[in-house]
């Protein structure tokens, strides 16, 4: 047997662009490579959100390779003074280096998409080939790249017009990265188009050479044409609302100037609805805390408006997905310095976005319902149509229930909506958490089981022998399912929760009772975890308090991790605030939380981070083998070995 070593040999450090191509999943969306296009795309119409660029054309090769070339400022040729080489080499071959890491009043972008700072790096660690062309100072420079390295220093080739400046950058994607080796580029289209809404004024073209088909996007009515035309096939129930308002100078509202959003909203009775959202010209697929914000302003508003005309009848109760079943928006959010759900950025989890965009909205909403009242009746009426089919839904599933229910636990604090597709269940590590976690969850669809000490590890324990254990019969009573294996047929009508939420400490013990609370689920609710419904939550582990400054008033901003705590240190010190005047508190449990933290950064499900658990990416043997490993208690020796090999791979936490 081969001898597992764990010394200083086994530190590896990955330099340049290695780490990109070790795991190219963290960097890059593996299915096609046309998140490395997107990159650039994005660089390019950086430049148009600065103000630099009106023109943007995209040319699709024979070959398979992509050509993006814009009329910005061109990227800087000079020695960068730290690097030794030029800007454009350290742009595409250092990791987290970039313009957008300015955020001073002279700095280059003060919106762009994110600061994960990877960006055209990435398409270049993952391509065979890219070249760089830059129009700028009079000079046109080139520089050629190949499998991530330069193949001679940057040069210029020729002169260019004083007038002319831009970047042109061509890459061939290596295809043994993606699942589909070439660009898909019905999806590079419409990823185009979007950039072209929401750049109003900007021309954005598509060159396909295989067919020599040109198409070209220019929306000079921005959103609201944009959503014309993608509901022009529908019968809309009122008119296009369409609207922007950004943080105005001397603001008193604690944003930044130019913070905001542009939106377009309609509503219709019938058909598929539209729903786009953007952050800084990012697509942001999966939505996110912006999109939380514009549901948050536009069901206040309308609420708001149903209760002054009197309109709600009685026992009905409006929630913010009745109000938005038949709406379809576009929404292009502006944030300062926002956070993304991985570098893809699929989802924007900023939790500042969701009040500023609610903030944003709700009152130009107000003012327009009001001054339109058959328009905000019709509105209300479809809303409240969509609140009675989803009660008498949640009523027929209660009545499906029987009345042969076991008696639930007494300790389970319960919601009071029997909605299974809207209620949740919280096992909360301790009592005290659990005490902050009643006070401040939503009653009505919320539920708290506080669980003591550490659950029983059940991964050889029988199904039959569970119940002497009253944590996990308590658990299997409040959720309404019957332990069960992976090959049994369950009846999964009986579950009270649309989400089972694992919520404990940060720490060791945290991580130990998750664990033990994922063996519970993985091997006797098997069936439960593959339908998706069983999550960990994540609270925070710092709180940054930051005093009052002239107009902003104190503020509470929470960080999920090191990483976010140091993104929003570089924002304090943009606004300007007084080095060491914050203060940083690192949380080292949920007891520590009163109520309205808890609410704000865990149970609200507008701005807490939850991980879903799925058990697909390896088969139930493969699962079971590695449950074996860390949880059998036979397997002391095999859990010994597989520490001491991966142990370089965790960061202790001491």
């Amino acid at each position: 047997m081969a001898k597992n070593t764990y010394d200083e040999s086994s530190f590896k450090v990955l330099r340049g662009l290695e780490p990109v191509r070790q795991r190219p999943g963290m960097y890059t969306n593996l299915e096609s490579p046309n998140h490395l296009i997107a990159e650039v795309v994005d660089n390019a119409c950086d430049e148009a959100l600065a103000g630099y660029a009106k023109h943007i054309a995209v040319t699709a090769h024979t070959d398979g390779s992509i050509t993006v070339v814009d009329d910005g400022r061109g990227i800087p040729v000079g020695i960068h003074p730290e690097e030794k080489v030029s800007v454009v080499e350290v742009a595409f071959t250092v990791l987290h280096s970039g313009g957008k890491f300015d955020k001073e009043s002279g700095g280059a972008y003060k919106f762009a998409g994110g600061l994960h700072g990877v960006g055209v790096a990435v398409t270049n660690a993952l391509s065979n080939k890219v070249e760089v062309t830059v129009y700028r100072d009079c000079g046109e420079y080139f520089v050629r790249f190949r499998n991530g390295v330069a193949e001679a220093p940057l040069k210029r080739i020729g002169d260019c017009p004083k007038k002319q400046s831009g970047t042109m950058v061509r890459a061939w994607p290596n295809a043994k990265y993606f699942d589909t080796p070439s660009v898909i580029l019905p999806q590079l289209e419409r990823s185009l188009r979007s950039k072209a809404v929401l750049l109003p004024g900007v021309s954005i073209s598509l060159l396909t050479e295989k067919t020599g088909d040109t198409k070209s996007w220019s929306y000079p009515d921005g959103l609201r044409g944009y959503l014309a035309e993608a509901t022009d096939d529908q019968e809309l129930a009122v008119p296009i609302f369409a609207m922007e308002k950004f943080v105005s100078a001397g603001s008193d509202s604690g944003y930044a100037e130019g913070e905001g959003a542009a939106w377009a909203i309609v509503w219709s009775a019938e058909g598929a609805v539209v729903r786009e959202s953007y952050v800084n010209l990012i697509p942001t697929w999966s939505g996110g805390t912006h999109d939380s914000g514009l549901k948050d302003g536009v069901f206040n508003a309308v609420k708001n408006f149903a209760e002054l005309h009197g309109m709600l009848p009685k026992g009905v109760k409006l929630v913010s997905d009745d109000v938005f079943s038949r709406a379809s928006f576009v929404l292009s959010a502006r944030v300062l310095d926002p956070q993304f759900q991985g570098q893809t950025k699929d989802k924007l989890v900023s939790r500042d976005a969701l009040r500023l965009v609610s903030l944003m909205v709700k009152d130009p909403l107000d003012l327009w319902l009001n001054e339109h009242v058959d328009y905000g009746k019709r509105i209300t009426e479809l809303a409240i149509q969509q609140a009675q089919t989803r009660m008498r839904s949640a009523q027929k599933v209660e009545k499906k229930k029987g009345s042969s229910v076991a008696v639930l636990p007494g300790k389970l604090t319960d919601c009071s909506s029997s909605d299974a597709s809207r209620t949740e269940l919280f096992l909360v590590e301790g009592d005290s958490a659990g005490g902050s976690a009643k006070q401040g969850r939503n009653k009505e669809f919320q539920a708290v089981l506080p669980l003591r000490g550490k659950v029983l590890n059940t991964f050889e324990v029988e199904k039959d022998r569970l119940f002497a254990n009253n944590e996990i019969h308590d658990i299997a009573v409040a959720i309404g399912v019957d332990p069960h294996g992976p090959d049994e047929d369950v009846d999964l009508s009986g579950l009270r929760y649309n989400g089972i939420y694992i919520m404990a400490d940060a720490d060791v013990d945290g991580a130990h009772i998750s664990t033990l609370l994922l063996t519970l689920f993985f091997r006797h609710f098997y069936k439960v975890v593959q339908a998706g419904k069983v999550f960990l939550a994540q609270p925070p582990l710092f709180r940054v308090d930051v005093p009052a400054q002239g107009k902003k008033p104190i503020r509470k901003i929470y960080a999920l991790n090191e990483g976010e705590l140091e993104a929003i240190e570089d924002r304090l010190r943009q606004e300007k605030i007084r080095e060491g005047s914050w203060s940083i508190s690192r949380f080292k449990g949920l007891g520590e939380m009163n109520a309205e933290q808890l609410w704000d950064t865990t149970l609200n499900p507008d701005t807490r981070r939850a991980l879903r658990v799925d058990a697909s990416a390896l088969s139930y043997r493969e699962n079971m083998e590695m449950f074996n490993m860390l949880m059998g208690k036979q397997e002391a020796s095999t859990r010994r070995a597989w520490l001491e090999y991966h142990g370089n791979e965790v960061t202790g936490d001491v």
